[in-house]
């Protein structure tokens, strides 16, 4: 190889290199999306790696490759789904002193989230006795569990009665609350927010005999 040759056949190796990378990186986002996909439609539990590598069009040692176990798989899902549908910011309800303007506020925005992500929400919580423990399901599970202690920061119940409001916000925060006031009963959201407020009222009165 004369001298004049030598530049360019350097300069390609880089090109090469990058347009390697750049077709891993498109057929790791093509394996994620498909995942996402499955998980959404026909939940986690039945997503299977063949599942997958069909519908992302590689082979399956290509998946087993970018994503060799399902905590690895898991993260990418959820670090892309939750990219595209975040859950609500909760730092907003904070300045919020008024409890229930703050469970209002809270409870109309989440309502909102669980109309948009109904799909892949409700497939998930279905799943997720079934799935191993990994990091993406136990952030979503935190969320709503400091929720929870959030909504029920400042309120002036105490003691049984305090306790029944921690339940009443826990059910109103759960997404088959959502799901059996709207998808069952009919109501729209704002109408099971109104009531969700209602019962969360009810449960800081006083007990009937």
């Amino acid at each position: 190889m004369s001298s004049e040759q030598r530049p360019a056949a350097t300069a390609v190796r880089p090109y090469r290199k990058r347009r390697r990378a750049e077709a891993e990186a498109e057929t790791r986002q093509r394996i994620t999306e498909a995942a996402v996909k499955l998980h959404r439609t026909v939940g986690p539990a039945r997503t299977t790696w063949s599942g997958i590598a069909e519908e992302a069009g590689v082979q399956r040692a290509t998946v087993y490759r970018h994503f060799p176990d399902l905590a690895t798989l898991f993260d990418a899902c959820s670090s892309h789904y939750m990219g595209l549908n975040p859950l609500p910011d909760p730092a907003p309800w904070t300045e919020i002193a008024d409890p229930q303007l703050r469970l209002r506020r809270a409870l109309t925005e989440l309502y909102a989230w669980f109309t948009r992500t109904e799909d892949m929400t409700g497939h998930v919580l279905r799943d997720i006795a079934l799935m191993p423990p990994i990091r993406a399901t136990a952030r979503f599970m935190a969320y709503f569990e400091q929720l929870g202690e959030l909504l029920v920061a400042g309120r002036r119940e105490h003691g049984r009665a305090r306790a029944r409001v921690a339940a009443a916000i826990g059910h109103a925060l759960a997404f088959s609350t959502w799901q059996s006031l709207v998808r069952e009963q009919g109501l729209d959201d704002e109408d099971a927010v109104g009531l969700m407020l209602g019962m969360v009222a009810a449960a800081g009165g006083r007990r009937s005999s």
